[in-house]
């Protein structure tokens, strides 16, 4: 039988104002997964919940220093030493924020495929979507409203807090390096965006995805590649041994090394369509490449202009993000600020346009054939 959620009411906590409150529910099946879960991380008797129904979790201070640890003022997730970007209130903004942008640009929040995906067959089974990484938690909230007929559940290496998180959505805390066996056969749609930073191998979770989709799901997947592009999207090529502009290309340069030195897949965004195209299990796959202005050029549209003036707060914010990991490799911290204030007037003086490029895949399993 699936294990039970991560955790459950936490009868210690040391006050009510410390206690922040977060939903858990037991998972969905209630057969034999193919394989147990040996990957979410395993607490003490006191906090697991062998009972199927609803239960909470309260964030106190003990509970909190289990999850979370301090490093250079910013508060990271206390379970992997690969992801080292922060996980705390001001990092979930950045991303609530970053959510509203990729609806914009990408027209709105999901792929057409996924009302057709998510629709009542007629079969019994109730849809179920799972979010990889899901951070702030904003698009797997979405999907729980949007289709609330389903079983949401969104995971990653801290817990989402909405104070307002759907009755059908569940928060895990969970590694995905660790393996997503736990989860083969349970779920039609599989998303993630945006978690290369963190992935030690990039391939092994597309081929686990694989086995988590049931036939037909959707498995729907963005990521960065940590370079910056000029007016004709050619990349500009900054190395870490001669530190010069343009800025925000050298800084996202220092940030991917550190990335691959903490044991991340910093590239993985140019591999993902070879992937998944080439994987026995995918068919139908939409490939599309988004690119988002940092810097618009003299001609670009009011759209292009906009999304830019987002992407400025966007920058400005993600600098903070990095520096965490950017100090943690090793860099001085003089480099690390004066970079960051390089980057910072480079996007004020606007001289140089600069664009960031986002390559989307989505692909259905292929579906159960009769010979």
């Amino acid at each position: 039988m699936n294990p039970d959620p991560l955790f459950s009411l936490d009868s210690d906590s040391d006050t009510d104002s410390e206690a922040l409150s977060i939903v858990s529910f037991p998972r969905f099946s209630d057969v034999d997964s193919e394989a147990s879960s040996r990957t979410s991380y395993e607490q003490t008797n006191s906090n697991v919940s062998h009972s199927p129904a609803l239960s909470i979790m309260s964030m106190s201070s003990s509970l909190r220093s289990q999850v979370y640890k301090q490093e250079y003022g910013r508060d990271l997730n206390n379970y992997s030493e690969v992801y080292r970007l922060p996980a705390d209130d001001e990092e979930m903004h950045r991303l609530e924020q970053q959510h509203l942008m990729f609806v914009d640009l990408m027209g709105g929040k999901y792929p057409e495929v996924m009302a057709e995906i998510m629709a009542d067959d007629g079969s019994g089974e109730r849809k179920a979507c799972l979010d990889i990484g899901c951070g702030s938690g904003n698009w797997i909230m979405d999907v729980a409203r949007d289709f609330p007929n389903c079983n949401a559940v969104g995971v990653d290496l801290v817990p989402m807090q909405s104070p307002s998180m759907p009755p059908n959505l569940r928060s895990e805390i969970d590694d995905v390096n660790l393996g997503l066996e736990h989860f083969y056969g349970d779920f039609n749609v599989v998303h993630a965006r945006l978690i290369s930073a963190g992935i030690k191998d990039y391939y092994r979770v597309i081929d686990q995805i694989s086995h988590v989709l049931r036939p037909g799901g959707l498995i729907d997947v963005s990521e960065f590649d940590f370079h910056v592009y000029d007016i004709n999207h050619q990349r500009f090529e900054p190395n870490t041994h001669q530190v010069k502009p343009p800025w925000w290309a050298q800084w996202l340069k220092f940030l991917a090394e550190a990335v691959g030195r903490s044991g991340g897949q910093a590239d993985a965004a140019t591999h993902l369509h070879d992937w998944i195209s080439n994987h026995p299990a995918f068919e139908d796959v939409v490939y599309r490449d988004v690119w988002i202005p940092i810097i618009p050029s003299p001609t670009a549209t009011d759209f292009q202009r906009r999304m830019a003036s987002i992407m400025y707060e966007d920058v400005h914010s993600f600098l903070g993000s990095g520096r965490p990991l950017l100090l943690g490799s090793g860099l001085p911290e003089d480099l690390v600020l004066q970079m960051e204030e390089n980057v910072k007037k480079e996007l004020d003086d606007g001289i140089i346009t600069e664009f960031t490029r986002l390559q989307c895949v989505h692909a259905r399993k292929k579906r159960t054939t009769h010979t």
